[in-house]
């Protein structure tokens, strides 16, 4: 039984997915701290944070609209780190882009089952 948000696998592993990103961002350039690093964590944060406001709201309507919105915030990701893995190939982001695709389906599946 689930006790809280925190129990969620798909929120886990987006809280990995976080500490990836962080970790892609360290080895961007510092003239991209104010614009794309900026831009790529406010966008990988937002997810975990909104399945768990998600969670919290206790009412289905508020649960499937928060994990809708981190769904969109994922492919937001994704887009994002496309952009950064074009200009700077440096970084390895295919952990990222496996674990985007995981949770992506993991927040599908759970978002058609509350339907």
């Amino acid at each position: 039984m689930l006790k809280g948000y925190k129990d969620l696998i798909v929120w886990q592993k987006f809280m990995t997915l976080v500490k990836l990103v962080y970790k892609i961002t360290d080895k961007l350039p510092r003239h991209e701290q104010y614009v794309l690093v900026s831009q790529i964590l406010r966008c990988a944060i937002s997810i975990p944070s909104n399945i768990a406001e998600g969670w919290s709201r206790n009412r289905k309507f508020e649960f499937i609209r928060f994990f809708e919105i981190a769904y969109a915030s994922s492919a937001e990701l994704e887009t994002q780190l496309l952009i950064c893995k074009d200009i700077y190939p440096i970084n390895n982001y295919s952990d990222a882009f496996d674990l985007i695709t995981e949770v992506q389906k993991m927040l599908s599946k759970m978002i058609q089952n509350q339907k």
